[in-house]
């Protein structure tokens, strides 16, 4: 076979050195396809027109897709107004609440990037093995602040750089700061105090949920998690409900938490929901958690969990581990710096 080398001739015919350069391609006499280029053109964009049409769910009438109303639930149907949409509601219902619930669970189900150190960069371990720092805001493994502490800062900051506050009415004066300002975990950290009154705090219980609310709303994961916990256990004057702890879990756990991943997996299977348990399970110890791990090996010993599922979970549990793991949080680990939280 022999190679194109770019000079394909077969349909060119030139005529002398600087001649005319003429067609030699024969137009077809046995059909209507010779179109010129704005008949091509015209059927584009005929095309283009009806692409963007949608028919009404309700009356069948045909409209533009960007001047129909849509079913702000299951975006599935569109209607051609808002008379339509409230007449076809009833016939709707069933297949947007199930649509609907198809989205809730993409998502609940989808796994989450870790959040990472801001410092060395490598996935944040569990919460117990890293610190809130009321100067700047941010979560820092212990890895990093034992680095800074054994080197000449000594106590200072590891990331700002700032020295540590000289008592908790700083430390609680520089959270409230960074929460003024909007710092999630800032609003975390004060709700938490006030859950416990821990620091000097009073202890109000519904001051610390409408900080948690907050937090939770501009980002942090583990607000979410310790208001499903407030709901789940009923801290006091609040009762117990676990539809709520159930839907802030939910919520944490799509930003991330671990913690509201377990704590799902528990209901879940409590409920007798044991695939959706095992989903959670799943997705937690991939993420890298012991305990659900241990889960996921009971399901698998169930028969809750095929064989392969469960070398897929121990595969992905233990790069997670290994992503997790430097020498620096080992030294930390070992150190005794670190009281338990």
């Amino acid at each position: 076979m022999n190679s194109n080398t770019g000079d394909n001739n077969d349909d060119i015919e030139q005529h002398g050195g600087g001649g005319e350069i003429t067609s030699s391609k024969k137009e077809c006499t046995s059909c209507e396809q010779n179109y010129d280029i704005d008949t091509i053109t015209e059927g584009i964009n005929k095309v283009d027109i009806l692409s963007d049409m949608s028919t009404c769910a309700s009356c069948g009438k045909e409209g533009n897709s960007d001047d129909m109303n849509t079913c702000n639930k299951c975006k599935m149907v569109k209607y051609c107004n808002a008379a339509c949409k409230k007449k076809h509601r009833k016939k709707h219902k069933k297949a947007c609440e199930r649509r609907v619930a198809e989205l809730h669970d993409e998502q609940l189900f989808k796994e989450v990037e870790p959040k990472e150190c801001p410092l060395c960069m490598l996935p944040t371990p569990a919460a117990a093995q890293t610190t809130f720092k009321s100067c700047c805001g941010k979560i820092i493994c212990h890895g990093c602040i034992y680095a800074m502490h054994m080197s000449e800062g000594k106590d200072l900051c590891a990331f700002c750089r700032t020295p540590p506050p000289s008592s908790l009415e700083e430390e609680i004066k520089r959270a409230k700061n960074l929460m003024n300002k909007g710092n999630a975990e800032a609003l975390n950290k004060i709700a938490r105090e006030y859950s416990w009154g821990g620091m000097g705090l009073p202890q109000d219980y519904q001051k610390a949920c409408e900080l948690y609310l907050k937090a939770g709303e501009l980002g942090c994961a583990a607000a979410y998690f310790n208001l499903g916990v407030s709901y789940d256990q009923g801290r006091r004057d609040m009762g117990v409900d676990k539809k709520k702890a159930k839907y802030y879990y939910e919520l944490a756990a799509m930003m991330g938490s671990i913690n509201a991943r377990h704590n799902l997996g528990y209901m879940e299977f409590g409920d007798g929901n044991h695939e959706r348990a095992m989903k959670h399970y799943i997705i937690a110890a991939k993420a890298g958690d012991e305990e659900a791990l241990g889960s996921v090996k009971n399901g698998f010993q169930d028969g809750l969990v095929t064989k392969d599922e469960y070398a897929n979970v121990l595969r992905a549990h233990h790069e997670r581990q290994k992503e997790m793991k430097s020498e620096a949080r080992d030294k930390a680990a070992a150190s005794g710096l670190f009281g338990r939280r």
